[in-house]
C-alpha cells in the first residue's frame, strides 16, 4: 500500500486525475470505477478541466458505479446512477453507453447484484477503482464486520452512515435503510485501488485502515491485501497516521516513471 500526504483537497484531486489521465492514454478504453459523495469531486473537477483543455482523451473512457440506493428510482436525483451522471459522465462528455451500473429499483435485488458482478467482469474488469472512506472505515457500503470475500450484494446502512448521507436529502427519514454495494472481494479484482480522504473527521479510520491489523470491523484495511492500492490523504485526515514523515519522505523519493 502507498501512502500519499498532499496539503488538501485540491492538491488530492490533481493528483488523482493526473493518474486517471496517465492511465487513459496508455488505455483509451479503460474501466473507472468511481465514487460519489463529496470527496471525490476534486477529482472529477480536475480531470474535466484536463478533458476540456485537451490534455487527455476520455472519450473512450467507461464508467462503473461502485454502490446504489434500493428502491430510489433511476431518475431520482440523489440515486447514485444520476448522482454519477450528473458529476461523471456529462462533465467528461461521455454518452450514457458509457456507464455499468446495478438496478437499485429491480423487483429482484439479488439477481440484479449477480448481474452487476458478471456485467463487470464482462467488461474486462476495472481498470482503476476510485475510493472514499467512510467514519467507520467503510468502502463502497462494506459497512463493518463485513466479509472480506463478499461480492456484490444488499447491505444495510449503519445509523451513522445514514446520519452522514443525510446531508443530500431533505430530511434524514428519506435516506433509505439499503444499498447494492460492490462486496470488498469484487472491490479487490480493480487493477489499482485509489482511496481519497479530506479532512480531520477521516484520520481515525485512515490510521485505522493503513496501520492497523487486517479486520473486518475496519473494512477498508483490506486495502493492505491489494498489489497497487493507494491511498492520498490530505493533512488533516493523516494526523494520526504513526508513519506519516515515513510516508513523506518516501513518496518524495519516488522515481517519477513510477506514476501512482
Amino acid at each position: 500500500m502507498e501512502v500519499v500526504i498532499v496539503q488538501d483537497a485540491a492538491a488530492g484531486g490533481e493528483l488523482i486525475a493526473e493518474s486517471i489521465a496517465a492511465l487513459l492514454r496508455r488505455k483509451r478504453d479503460a474501466l473507472l470505477g468511481v465514487a460519489t459523495g463529496s470527496t471525490p469531486l476534486p477529482i472529477y473537477q480536475a480531470l474535466t478541466a484536463k478533458v476540456r483543455s485537451g490534455a487527455v482523451d476520455a472519450s473512450g473512457a467507461r464508467i462503473a458505479q461502485l454502490d446504489e440506493y434500493v428502491g430510489l428510482p433511476a431518475g431520482h436525483p440523489e440515486s447514485y446512477r444520476s448522482v454519477v451522471l450528473r458529476e461523471v459522465v456529462e462533465p467528461l462528455g461521455l454518452p450514457e453507453s458509457a456507464f455499468l451500473g446495478p438496478d437499485g429499483s429491480a423487483e429482484d435485488v439479488q439477481a440484479a447484484c449477480e448481474a452487476y458482478d458478471r456485467a463487470l467482469a464482462e467488461a474486462g474488469g476495472v481498470d482503476l477503482q476510485l475510493l472514499g472512506i467512510g467514519t467507520d472505515g467503510h468502502i463502497g457500503f462494506n459497512e463493518p464486520c463485513s466479509s472480506l470475500a463478499s461480492r456484490t450484494r444488499i447491505k444495510t446502512l449503519t445509523r451513522q452512515t445514514r446520519a452522514d448521507n443525510a446531508r443530500f436529502f431533505d430530511s434524514p427519514e428519506e435516506v433509505p435503510h439499503h444499498v447494492i454495494t460492490q462486496g470488498i472481494g469484487t472491490i479487490l479484482e480493480a487493477r489499482h485501488l485509489v482511496l481519497l480522504a479530506t479532512g480531520e473527521g477521516k484520520a481515525e479510520a485512515v490510521a485505522q485502515a493503513v496501520e492497523g491489523p487486517l479486520a473486518a470491523v475496519v473494512p477498508a484495511s483490506a486495502l493492505q491485501l491489494h498489489p497497487h492500492a493507494t491511498v492520498v490523504v490530505d493533512e488533516a485526515a493523516a494526523s494520526k497516521l504513526k508513519l506519516a514523515d515515513y510516508f513523506r519522505d518516501t513518496f518524495a523519493a519516488k522515481p517519477g516513471w513510477q506514476g501512482i
